[in-house]
């Protein structure tokens, strides 16, 4: 038996004998070269139990805290929001998928678009003059449902007297689990208020507005499908839609009449505005058709596009706003 020598502090050596066999123990970690891997592991490669039940408790802790987030965001979003005085919490709504196909073939991944956030409800806010109603933005929150968990509500602002039953249900019924705000992935509230211009905020701690229904129609697009990247295409789709707003929907009758000729003509190429595929063109120039009351004695060609665009089952929500 060897005799090993041990200093000590202050005093004589100290002589101690110890036993050639000591206890084996299990190697803990896994050889690789002269690295170690972080998991510990048993003899025969697999992950001790002990350690895989505190990381599936530590994976829980982080869930309950992302839900804790965003909950405590909702929270602090109706604090600071200007629009704080609101007066009727009405509806709000998961909408599942529809059984109507969406025509957009480009997919868009809401991390990617605005950023990785786990756990935080994306907050979209408008605030729209009941006087004018917002059809496009119907259209477009119907069609981010059948992408996206949307929880959506409808509010109205002590600045408005009376807003008509439609308006009210306008985004849909009330869901169950309206108040799991962390089981969402975008909100979406339309404040009726008396407002000249509609405007919109996303993310109300930066408070970046956005006026006028057109630009909030191209921000809301861009969530479901990117712009073309062909500079002529996409400049295509914006001057229609500047055409809707700025004449179809606010110029005089003859105005009405050279665009509703410029619409016949394009679409005598296409079956839609802007080429072979359905775009935001398309949904601002059938709402604003719709609003102004021009479904009668239509050219040719708008007429067929007319019924083309009823066929995708899009446009419902904002046939019901003009009941």
């Amino acid at each position: 038996m060897p005799m090993y020598q041990v200093k000590p502090i202050c005093g004589d050596d100290i002589k101690i004998d110890l036993p050639t066999c000591m206890y084996k123990l299990p190697n803990i970690h896994a050889q690789q070269g002269n690295s170690c891997t972080p998991e510990h592991a048993l003899q025969n490669g697999e992950v001790d139990p002990a350690v895989k039940a505190l990381e599936a408790r530590q994976d829980e802790i982080m869930r309950k805290l992302y839900e804790l987030k965003a909950a405590v965001e909702g929270l602090a979003k109706t604090v600071t929001t200007p629009d704080a005085d609101l007066d009727l919490t009405v509806s709000s709504s998961l909408s599942s998928k529809s059984s109507n196909a969406t025509t957009f073939k480009g997919t868009t991944d809401l991390d990617t678009l605005l950023g990785k956030d786990l756990g935080a409800l994306r907050d979209i806010v408008i605030n729209a003059n009941p006087a004018q109603p917002p059809l496009t933005l119907v259209v477009l929150h119907s069609l981010l449902c059948q992408r996206y968990r949307v929880l959506s509500t409808v509010h109205v602002h002590s600045s408005v007297t009376s807003v008509p039953p439609q308006l009210l249900s306008c985004l849909g019924p009330r869901h169950a689990d309206s108040y799991a705000r962390n089981m969402f992935q975008l909100g979406f509230t339309l404040i009726w208020k008396d407002v000249p211009n509609l405007q919109m905020k996303f993310s109300i701690q930066n408070m970046c507005p956005i006026e006028g229904e057109a630009n909030v129609a191209r921000f809301l697009f861009k969530l479901l499908a990117p712009y073309p990247s062909d500079p002529a295409l996409a400049t295509l789709i914006d001057s229609w839609v500047d055409r809707a707003f700025f004449q179809l929907a606010k110029c005089s009758g003859k105005e009405k009449a050279t665009v509703l000729q410029a619409l016949n003509s394009s679409l005598g190429r296409n079956p839609w505005l802007a080429g072979p595929e359905f775009s935001l063109a398309d949904i601002a120039c059938y709402c604003c058709v719709l609003r102004n009351g021009l479904t009668s004695s239509l050219p040719t060609n708008v007429q067929r596009w007319l019924n083309s665009c009823e066929n995708l089952g899009h446009f419902g929500p904002a046939k019901l706003l003009l009941q």
